[in-house]
Order: C-alpha cells, then sequence, then structure tokens
C-alpha cells in the first residue's frame, strides 16, 4: 500500500546584532534581543499556532489516520519557551494524540557534520535527551541541518544507534532511480534513507500561492492524483518542508491550510495511508544501498553545500570556527557553550553567500555578504579569545588530547557508577518489598482503637445519669 510521510522542520535564526572591531575583548554579547523576540512572534502568529492547531484538527477528523513528523533544533526550542510558549503547548497537544513522531537533529541547526564527529555526536545526543525529556521518547530518526548528507554522516549516524536518516533526493545522486523506495547507506546497511521528493515537496512551500505557475491553483484532489499515478511499485512518497512555509513563504490567504486539511479524505479515497518515518523504515525493506561521496542538502538548484561554503569568506569563517570546537568541547562555561550553539547556526555561514540562487534572500541587518563576514569574524575574533583565555593556545595538541582522554575517562567511569547505583537501588527496593511480604500481620492495634472507642462511648451515657 501507498503511503505518505510528511514531514516538517521548525528552526529560528538567532540574529547577531552589529559588532565592531573595537568591541573586541570589551563586549562578550552578541545577539539583537528586539530582532529575535520580534520575528519568533511574527513567526509563531502567522505559520506556528495556525499551522500546528490545522494539524492537531487534521489527526482528530481522520480518526488518527493522519500522522505527521516533525524536527525541531535546540536553539529554537529555546526561543520558543522564552518567547512564544503557546508553540510549545500545541507541540504538546500533538505529540499527545500519538500520531506525530519527533525526529533528532544537531542542536545547533549547524554544519558540525562537515567539519568535527565528536562536535557533531555531541550535540545531536543533546537534542535528543531534550526531546525525550519534552516529549517522552527517544527519537529513533535523524536528519540532519538542511538534509546535508554524504556516506560518511551516514555512518556517524548509523553508530550513535539510529535507525532511519531523512535526505534530498538530488537528480545527480539518483540518477535514474526513484526517491520513492526506502534505501541505505553503503557503509552501513542498518541505516535505512528516506528520499525527498523535492518536485512535490516544493509545489507546496514554494509554489503554491505563485498565479503563474501552470498548475495554479492546486487543489488536494489534483495532488493526491499525481501521487495516485506513480508505478504501484513506488511505495513511499516523502514530502519534506519547512513548518514556517504554512504562513510565511505561502500566506494564510492562500488557503494553503484549507488545501492541507483536503489531504487526508483525498488520500482516503485513493487508498494512500500516512505513516511516520519509524514506521515506514521498520516495516519497509531497502531496495539498494545509496553512494553519496560528496555532501548533498536540500537547498538551491545545485542540492550542495555551496550556499554556506561556496566562496572563500564562508570558509575561512567556518575553519576558523571549527578551530576551537575541541576546545569548546572539554569546556564547562555555560555561556561559551549557549554562544557556540548560536555561532555554529548554518544561516550565519548563508548570509556571506555570494550565489545568484534565483530565490530571494534576506540578509537582514547586512547590506552585501562582504558586511556580514565582517560582522561575524569580529564576533568569532572576540569569542575565541574567550575560549583561549580558557585553553591558551600554547596548550600543545598532545596536552590537549591527554586532557580529552582524562574527561572522557572519568565521564565513562561515572557513567558506570551510575548504572551500579541503578542496579543497587533497584536490589535494595526488591529486598524491601520481599521483606513486607513475610511481615506478619500485627492485630493488636486494630483491638487498642475499638477499646479506646468503648470507653469514649461510656462517657456520655455517665453524664446523662448525673
Amino acid at each position: 500500500m501507498r503511503t505518505i510521510c510528511l514531514y516538517f522542520e521548525i528552526h529560528q535564526i538567532i540574529h547577531l546584532k552589529r559588532y565592531r572591531f573595537f568591541d573586541i575583548g570589551t563586549n562578550h554579547y552578541y545577539y539583537d534581543d528586539y530582532a529575535n523576540e520580534t520575528s519568533i512572534n511574527e513567526v509563531a502568529e502567522r505559520s506556528y499556532i495556525p499551522a500546528l492547531n490545522t494539524l492537531i484538527g487534521m489527526v482528530k477528523d481522520s480518526g488518527g489516520a493522519f500522522k505527521v513528523a516533525l524536527s525541531i533544533s535546540g536553539v529554537a526550542l529555546e526561543q520558543l519557551e522564552i518567547h512564544a510558549p503557546a508553540v510549545i503547548d500545541l507541540l504538546h497537544q500533538l505529540n499527545d494524540t500519538g500520531c506525530c513522531e519527533f525526529l533528532a537533529e544537531p542542536y545547533s541547526h549547524g554544519l558540525s557534520s562537515l567539519a568535527n564527529e565528536d562536535c557533531f555526536k555531541e550535540e545531536v545526543m543533546r537534542q535528543s535527551a531534550k526531546m525525550k525529556q519534552m516529549f517522552g521518547k527517544a527519537p529513533k530518526v535523524f536528519r540532519n541541518s538542511s538534509l546535508i548528507y554524504n556516506d560518511e554522516i551516514g555512518a556517524m549516524v548509523a553508530s550513535m544507534g539510529f535507525k532511519g536518516m531523512l535526505t534530498e533526493g538530488a537528480k545527480h545522486v539518483l540518477g535514474w532511480k526513484s526517491p520513492h523506495y526506502v534505501y541505505h547507506c553503503n557503509m552501513n546497511p542498518n541505516l535505512k534513507l528516506l528520499l525527498r521528493d523535492f518536485k512535490l515537496s516544493d509545489d507546496i512551500s514554494l509554489r503554491f500561492s505563485n498565479s503563474e505557475w501552470n498548475e495554479y491553483p492546486l487543489f488536494a484532489d489534483k495532488y493526491i492524483s499525481w501521487i495516485d499515478a506513480f508505478p504501484q511499485e513506488e511505495q513511499v512518497i516523502n514530502i519534506f518542508m519547512e513548518l514556517c512555509s504554512l504562513g510565511m513563504s505561502q500566506p494564510l490567504s492562500s488557503n494553503i491550510l484549507e488545501f492541507l486539511k483536503a489531504l487526508p479524505a483525498c488520500a482516503k479515497e485513493k487508498g494512500i495511508t500516512f505513516s511516520t518515518p519509524t514506521e515506514i523504515v521498520t516495516k519497509l525493506k531497502s531496495v539498494s544501498q545509496l553512494d553519496v561521496p560528496y555532501p548533498m542538502s536540500w537547498v538551491d538548484e545545485e542540492r550542495d553545500t555551496s550556499c554556506w561554503l561556496g566562496n572563500v569568506m564562508q570558509r575561512e569563517a567556518f575553519n576558523k570556527l571549527y578551530s576551537v570546537a575541541e576546545r569548546v568541547h572539554i569546556c564547562d562555561d555555560r555561556r561559551i557553550k549557549q554562544d557556540w550553539d548560536y555561532l555554529q547556526a548554518s544561516n550565519n555561514f548563508r548570509f556571506m553567500t555570494t550565489k545568484n540562487s534565483g530565490v530571494g534572500l534576506n540578509r537582514g541587518i547586512y547590506e552585501s555578504p562582504y558586511d556580514a563576514f565582517t560582522n561575524y569574524m569580529n564576533i568569532l575574533g572576540d569569542f575565541i579569545k574567550r575560549v583561549d583565555s580558557l585553553y591558551p593556545v600554547d596548550i600543545d595538541n598532545e596536552e590537549l588530547n591527554a586532557l580529552l582522554t582524562t574527561i572522557k575517562n572519568q565521564g565513562d567511569e561515572i557513567e558506570e557508577l551510575h548504572k551500579e547505583l541503578e542496579k543497587a537501588q533497584k536490589k535494595l527496593e526488591k529486598e524491601k518489598a520481599a521483606e513486607k511480604k513475610k511481615e506478619p500481620k500485627d492485630t493488636s492495634k486494630p483491638a487498642a482503637k475499638s477499646t479506646a472507642k468503648k470507653v469514649t462511648a461510656k462517657k456520655p451515657a455517665a453524664k446523662s445519669a448525673k
């Protein structure tokens, strides 16, 4: 039976403020709080809140037949918790339906998978822990920032225990193959891959309200008929996009939510179901391995990483940032860790692009890519100074590696001690429970109570006799 896997991303840009060269060493706060609060409230009101209410309604109206997947970056969750708690409440309501799966992704929505394996794994596991804490389940399927994937990244993700991963169905990788099958990583067949159908996804997220598009206006029955027309053996249709497409990229006045609401009923008429990523990777077998030697993504026509690392400025900023990755990794300073998450976010490098992608790029406060590069490098200069003050650059690699090894060993020992403590507590609880079962019942106390009742009952009678 053919099934649709519908997935939405939630990520929020952390806006940097104007930071001058002379601020380096004196001002360690890098963010435009007003822009951050304003932008997330705007997205919440115009997109997240109406879209999530719609998804909740679709689950209820379909009797649980409609299913959806979401992934939320850690930095977006932080902003939502501070500025838009109503969105968090709706996410919990959607989770309570049992028809939504929350996926793992890098906490920062950054590019660490292309730079540093330890840094990448740490932030993925941190975001996964946040998902389990908030929604009660540890994610089993992973999606990288902007669906970035290659063979080595797949191997890293598989080594962390994930069963599946979402990525792009890029033409230059698939060739004649269809994205409507389950594939697997060529370096670890245990990791199954779900590939985005970029045409069907972009029809909703990019073209839906475009009156010059030859398929405009798009109705749900037409859209489902396109899916129904695929060959019967093509069973999995992966439609992935940003949640802010519903309300921001495609305004609510375009009836985008009404279109979405109609999809489950139209799909049911054609015998098409909805499934979560975990359901698909559990039920369906892979048809073939996917060979991806170079990173691909869902961005721009090239579907690669050139929008972040395509010019000299971007690569210089990227290399400079990750030159301190090992030192930040062993750091326990809360402010350093938070700044590290925010500075890793991929949009910082996207603002520096000199590509003409054909899609309008909002550079925020920046007048040009060179302006974005200068501002970011000023901030990075101050950040690196702070890291160096904790772990000076004159510590050679051997000393740093020894320190990292010591910290790792200590962490392993602490984990083992926690496990032993849990076992001891469980054993103690069992022993106490067994002792309670063996203890004979004490019948003396109830007797004493009944005697007391008799004594107190006599007193009123004596008073009435007087």
